[in-house]
């Protein structure tokens, strides 16, 4: 059941479905994430807090992308997390979380520990990246493409780049990690990101279908 049809930020059709007990978000007639699993992209979130510096406490993690709201949702249920915040292009998605969407991740942009910021996340970062004194965070996930090599628009393959990758760096508190999530190994970006850390982490999540799902953590900023 299409439960909205919208045109989207990016001035192609923005779907929301409901399939049986769960929901799907289409864009231009590509898939983009359901509520079937989010194990991958919890793993995300879950990894790049186990990787701070031990006994770092009272944490503050930015996510680029809203989605379903498994990844604020598991950042915001972690003990060391006290503050979230989440830049997310489309309005559609953050009004779709007033509604029935909103149960799955338990309304999480309700919680008084998370903001939720309406942007372009490339345009966003630079902002960020250039202000005089920017805000830092211990951990920055990106969960807004289905990858390094499949982005939603191609401007957001600038988020993987150098100097993507260095704006996100400038907004890491010393210690602080970066966590990438992809449908897919990328070598590519793989290579990339060991030439700009010293530590970089490749952790495989089995998924029910395909090849699995992949999360890079990287430290260490060289």
């Amino acid at each position: 059941m299409t439960l909205a049809r919208v045109t989207g930020e990016t001035g192609g059709d923005l779907v929301l479905r409901r399939v049986g007990a769960h929901y799907e978000i289409y864009s231009n007639g590509v898939f983009l994430m359901d509520t079937r699993d989010g194990t991958s992209e919890r793993e995300m979130v879950r990894a790049g807090l186990a990787a701070l510096p031990a006994g770092r406490s009272q944490a503050r993690v930015l996510i680029g992308g809203l989605g379903v709201g498994f990844s604020a949702r598991e950042a915001l249920d972690h003990p060391r997390v006290t503050s979230v915040e989440v830049v997310e292009l489309e309005p559609h998605v953050i009004a779709w979380h007033d509604g029935e969407l909103g149960e799955v991740a338990e309304h999480v942009h309700r919680d008084a520990r998370c903001r939720v910021i309406e942007a372009d996340l490339v345009e966003w970062l630079e902002d960020a990246a250039s202000a005089a004194s920017p805000a830092r965070y211990d951990v920055i996930c990106l969960d807004t493409d289905n990858g390094p090599a499949w982005t939603v628009t191609e401007n957001n393959s600038r988020l993987y780049e150098a100097s993507g990758l260095d704006r996100l760096t400038r907004l890491l508190r010393p210690g602080g990690v970066l966590a990438f999530w992809s449908a897919n190994a990328v070598p590519a970006f793989d290579a990339s990101l060991r030439r700009c850390f010293a530590s970089v982490e490749v952790i495989e999540v089995p998924v029910a279908r395909g090849v699995p799902d992949t999360v890079y953590l990287a430290r260490e900023p060289r």
